[in-house]
């Protein structure tokens, strides 16, 4: 069976990262696996769930989730927020 924990992006940063409302006591225990999916503004998705020490190389599209700070996603080198076309508001969606 499928889990998943919805959320929204709830700001943009300066650096165009999607920052959402999903808090760290939730995606705490969350599979850091191939298995683990972010879909934001129902059309754009990603695979994994990384820290900020990730290594990925650029014009990818990750979730970050370190330390206390809420889930967000990030692009590579650029701006989230400018590429997707997506703006506080938009629906999140981590499957596992």
């Amino acid at each position: 069976m499928s889990r998943r924990i919805q959320g929204t992006v709830v700001e943009v940063s300066s650096n165009g990262d999607l920052v959402t409302d999903i808090v760290s006591t939730a995606w705490k225990d969350i599979p850091r696996s191939p298995e683990t999916r972010v879909l934001v503004d129902e059309e754009h998705e990603t695979i994994g769930i990384f820290g900020n020490d990730h290594q990925q190389p650029a014009m990818t599209l990750i979730a970050i989730a370190d330390g206390d700070a809420p889930l967000k996603l990030h692009l590579v080198e650029d701006s989230a927020a400018m590429m997707l076309g997506v703006r506080a508001g938009a629906p999140v969606e981590i499957r596992w």
